[in-house]
């Protein structure tokens, strides 16, 4: 049986049961029950934006974009309850909610499942939206299909009402194959359901474009033999495997650590993924959950709720977390990459600001983080050995790794610092340009324990690596008193699947070989959210991980030959 047939559904007399275990009533005699889950009695501490008072939410702006390379684009990123409940309905369906106190705008959006969130773009999932600004309504519909755009997708359906009375309860009916919307029991729209929730699932956000406002009341209800079940984050059910990758490696070599890049919505929502990961790594290191853009989007604001729910996660399942990132020139929010640095009481005012955000965050997040990429892809983007002009290099000067490593170490003496980079992973300039920064930096009076090699091979024809190109840069390091990871490997199909497996066992077994790599991370789990934007903007999926639509790889198969010779 897979494991999405093992979470089954309740419905009947079995719903009665669930209800009670999760706090929703149910009415009427056994055969005549409607089910009601009111979703504001469950765990909402988890979402940017929104803070419990007694039975409401209040709701306010957290201005989450994503952000380009180059630092332009800015798509909306509004939150979704990923950690706390979501609701397998497979069935018809009514909910009903009503905001209050809406000082600019209030959004309601129902998913059909989490947005996969890449480290440029968000792909929308199929759902629906509700806006209500003054006494508008705006309805739009998403199918889930590939926008041409994917920054900007277009809904399916898009149309707005005029309300009578604004705090008035707003209600969506799912009834066959319709969609209705209400307002105070006055029908505002009817609309084709399509397949918006073929997933039998319904994910929860609430958020605010500009403004506040608190949500009184939020409630689904089923009728009598419906299913309509309130559920937790899949990933409380994945255990840890004994012949997991993880297990094989503390047998071949005890301390060393196999991690992969990890995000909140997969690890919540899909039970595949989430044994994938939990049972066989030691080590995660949160994919984007933990860049600035994600955790200060607004000066002097801070939104730690989703690294925390994955963070937590961690925890629970025994595993350690690799922290990603603190200085890097990409994923920064506009008001930190437009700090002002033309003058010297400028760079003052702005270095008093980034060390107040480096304080906040590794203060936060501490004894909570095995290591830490406190400097991340500090050289530039052709592959030279010339540092990036950022906004650290600009307020702080060349020297800003030894202000930020000070940092660190003064807010979490325990943490272990690196420099993370990519190019650097064979003998060249590039380097022994990493090495020379980290020796500078230590010199100068930094804490840096060493150094993540990428290994991305994004071209098996320029970017292969040899195992004794590996071996002799993690000599290198370590004669010069540095730790190495591999910190973000993924490996393409391109050349067929046996090269693929070749090479991602050539790097695990050099790392695993040498006592200087301490560490070995793929850069993702599973192919199903591995999405990039082609030289033709368009939405292509990679096939570089060891999963691939939940089944392992022959990567993955050799990368155990590995650990268990």
């Amino acid at each position: 049986m897979s494991i999405a047939s093992r979470r089954s559904i309740a419905s009947g007399s079995a719903v009665a049961l669930v209800l009670a275990l999760v706090g929703c009533t149910p009415t009427g005699s056994p055969s005549e029950r409607e089910t009601v889950i009111d979703l504001l009695e469950h765990d909402w501490q988890h979402v940017p934006g929104i803070v419990a008072d007694g039975d409401e939410l209040r709701v306010t702006a957290t201005g989450r974009t994503i952000v380009e390379q180059d630092g332009g684009g800015g798509q909306p990123n509004p939150p979704v309850n990923l950690a706390g409940v979501h609701l397998e309905a497979t069935d018809d369906f009514t909910l009903t909610t009503s905001f209050t106190d809406v000082t600019a705008d209030a959004t309601l959006a129902v998913l059909a499942r989490p947005p996969v969130i890449a480290d440029e773009f968000l792909i929308q999932p199929a759902g629906l939206t509700l806006t209500l600004s003054g006494d508008d309504l705006r309805i739009t519909v998403f199918d889930g299909s590939a926008p041409e755009d994917v920054t900007d997708p277009e809904p399916v359906q898009d149309e707005e009402a005029t309300l009578a009375d604004p705090e008035a309860e707003l209600s969506v009916h799912r009834s066959g194959d319709r969609l209705e919307i209400a307002s105070d029991g006055e029908t505002l729209s009817s609309l084709p359901l399509g397949g918006i929730f073929d997933s039998g699932e319904l994910w929860f956000g609430v958020s605010s474009e500009e403004g506040s406002f608190t949500v009184g009341s939020l409630t689904a209800t089923a009728p009598a033999g419906g299913s309509l079940v309130a559920a937790g984050p899949v990933a409380g059910e994945a255990e840890r495997s004994a012949e997991g990758l993880q297990a094989l490696a503390s047998r071949a070599r005890p301390g060393f650590l196999i991690g992969a890049a990890a995000a909140l919505g997969p690890l919540v929502s899909d039970a595949a993924y989430a044994e994938n990961l939990v049972g066989n790594v030691g080590l995660i290191t949160p994919e984007n959950a933990m860049k600035p853009q994600a955790l200060s989007p607004r000066q002097g604001e801070y939104h730690f709720e989703e690294a925390d729910a994955l963070l937590d996660l961690a925890a629970s399942a025994g595993i350690a977390v690799h922290g990603h990132t603190i200085a890097f020139t990409e994923a920064m929010p506009g008001w930190m990459r437009n700090l002002p640095a033309d003058s010297e009481q400028q760079r003052q005012a702005s270095a008093a600001v980034l060390l107040d955000y480096v304080h906040t965050v590794v203060s936060h997040f501490r004894g909570r983080l095995d290591s830490l990429d406190v400097v991340n892809e500090p050289f530039d983007v052709d592959q030279g050995t010339s540092l990036q002009e950022n906004v650290w290099y600009r307020v702080f000067g060349p020297s800003y790794p030894v202000v930020v490593s000070t940092a660190v170490h003064d807010a979490d003496p325990d943490v272990r610092q690196f420099i993370n980079e990519n190019g650097a992973d064979v003998p060249g300039p590039r380097q022994d340009a990493l090495l020379q920064l980290a020796l500078d930096t230590n010199a100068q009076g930094g804490h840096i324990d060493g150094v993540g090699l990428q290994a991305h091979v994004y071209d098996l024809a320029t970017d292969a690596l040899s195992e004794e190109d590996l071996a002799t840069t993690f000599d290198t390091f370590a004669d010069a008193g540095l730790a190495v990871r591999i910190s973000e490997n993924d490996v393409p199909d391109d050349e067929g699947q046996d090269v693929q497996a070749e090479q991602y066992a050539t790097v695990l077994a050099a790392c695993l070989g040498s006592d200087a790599c301490v560490s070995y991370t793929s850069w993702g789990v599973d192919d199903t959210y591995d999405w990039f934007i082609d030289d033709d903007g368009a939405l292509r999926q990679g096939h570089d991980l060891l999963f691939d639509d939940d089944e392992p790889t022959p990567a993955y198969d050799a990368l155990r030959q590995v650990l268990a010779n």
